[in-house]
């Protein structure tokens, strides 16, 4: 093998650097102890500094003239570092012999901490006698701050975990209070409605009486469980044979529709007893309701239909006035179906001097009556829930020829027919809605019954 410069190489080769590799490994002791990777001192037993070497003098920016004979190891220690050694370091030492890996934290010339792991050990006599200490100091700074770093993240660990069990228990504590507030929302739903429907019921009659020779059937829908009912209807005997009936609507909703539904039906009855004409009735009521509220600045009315059936052998006769309400329906026991138009009837309590207008029909064996509320004709129909019923379908609801039997014209099935037409129409029908149907039995012989329904918003 030769060099670039043409000259062999050989066994000569080899052993020049191997002597080379000798050479550098022929440092001394001295400078193995003031070059090495660590601190090195010793000291007397007092503490005072008797060697030291460059390494750690050049960590602490000293000089050992300043240091050797003229600082104890004490000195080279912070505050808290000092008291430790004294209280804790030492006493161990001189009890044991040698203490490994203390971690202090030593001063430098300029003021700033260095954080070290000492080990110390005890030097003895021949007699056994403690002669110095010798100490050995790594440098932890890198080890500190990994330290610190580690405590950092366990502080905002812990932290974190503290701010998520506050969190959470702030959550519990939000739905807890979620659930009592829903628990007591529903109990004073529940009051509230137990309450409007003990009050309802004071609106409206809570059965219809028999009427010998008629009939009967009345079905009631109060649209919202929260808010009292604005329909109305009764049936109350005049005496000599006759009964005065009335269905009617007023404006509004809640308390003050229950006020003004609560003066129209006494008002109704007191009228009709004192002059059981329907178009008087009905004056009479706005008279009543001008004067209470339109007059007063606070105008409330209604809608209502007055009548008096009289049932009579093989004819029943019936005389009606309408104010602003829509027209009765009679259905004809042979299938037939058509309003009752009562023209030109205004708002009941609108206008002081409101004129009314009466009608007249007869009922025979299976005719029936229907007065009811704009809930029904009104009431939202088809998929679409766009359109309304109207009184068009109403009447060919009746009017279809697979209806003409006695059975599909009693007041009975009529409300029947529409209390299921009623259901079907689902969240379609959002008003209220009342039904009354007196009518005359196909065949004499049946007894007089009452179908009444009153339903509340499902």
């Amino acid at each position: 093998m030769c060099r670039s410069g043409g000259e062999p190489t050989g066994a000569g080769g080899a052993a020049g650097t191997n002597a080379a590799f000798t050479a550098l490994l022929e440092d001394s002791a001295e400078d193995l102890y003031e070059s090495a990777p660590c601190g090195y001192l010793s000291t007397l037993m007092d503490g005072t500094i008797a060697k030291i070497n460059a390494t750690l003098l050049d960590w602490l920016g000293m000089e050992r003239e300043a240091v050797v004979g003229e600082a104890r190891f004490a000195d080279l220690l912070t505050v808290g570092g000092k008291l430790y050694h004294e209280t804790h370091f030492a006493p161990l030492l001189r009890m044991q012999g040698e203490l490994g890996g203390i971690a202090l934290e030593m001063k430098t010339a300029d003021g700033r901490r260095l954080p070290v792991l000492v080990s110390s050990v005890i030097k003895y006599g021949g007699q056994g006698e403690p002669l110095l200490i010798r100490t050995t100091v790594f440098d932890a700074s890198d080890r500190r701050a990994y330290e610190q770093e580690l405590l950092r993240r366990r502080e905002e660990a812990e932290q974190a975990r503290a701010e998520a069990e506050r969190a959470r228990a702030e959550a519990e504590r939000s739905r807890a209070e979620a659930e009592q507030a829903r628990r007591q929302a529903e109990a004073d739903r529940e009051r509230l409605a137990d309450a409007l429907a003990a009050l309802q019921q004071t609106l409206v009659p809570s059965s219809l009486p028999v009427v010998p020779g008629l009939e009967t059937a009345v079905y009631y829908h109060t649209a919202s469980p929260d808010l009292l009912g604005g329909d109305f209807y009764d049936l109350f005997p005049l005496g000599e044979g006759r009964w005065a009936f009335f269905l009617g609507d007023v404006s509004g909703k809640g308390p003050q529709a229950a006020s003004l539904t609560s003066l129209t039906r006494y008002t109704l009855r007191a009228a009709a007893l004192h002059d059981p004409e329907p178009a008087v009735a009905l004056a009479t009521l706005n008279a009543v309701l001008h004067d209470r509220y339109t007059a007063g600045g606070d105008p409330r009315y209604c809608t209502a239909i007055f009548g008096v059936i009289e049932p009579g052998e093989g004819r029943t006769t019936i005389r009606l006035a309408s104010g602003g309400h829509p027209p009765a329906l009679v259905v004809r026991g042979e299938g037939r179906a058509d309003y009752l138009p009562t023209p030109g009837g205004l708002l009941v309590g609108a206008l002081p001097d409101a004129s009314f207008s009466t009608a007249e029909t007869t009922l025979g064996p299976g005719d029936t009556i229907l007065l009811y509320t704009d809930g029904l004709t009104e009431a939202r129909a088809g998929r679409s829930r766009e359109s309304m019923f109207g009184d068009d379908a109403l009447r060919a609801f009746f009017a279809d020829p697979a209806s003409a039997s006695p059975a599909a014209s009693s007041a009975g099935e009529v409300v029947a027919s529409l209390t299921e037409l009623l259901e079907g129409f689902g969240e379609g029908l959002d008003d209220d809605t009342a039904l009354l149907a007196l009518g005359v039995p196909a065949r004499r012989t049946a007894p007089a019954t009452d179908h009444s329904t009153t339903k509340q918003p499902r």
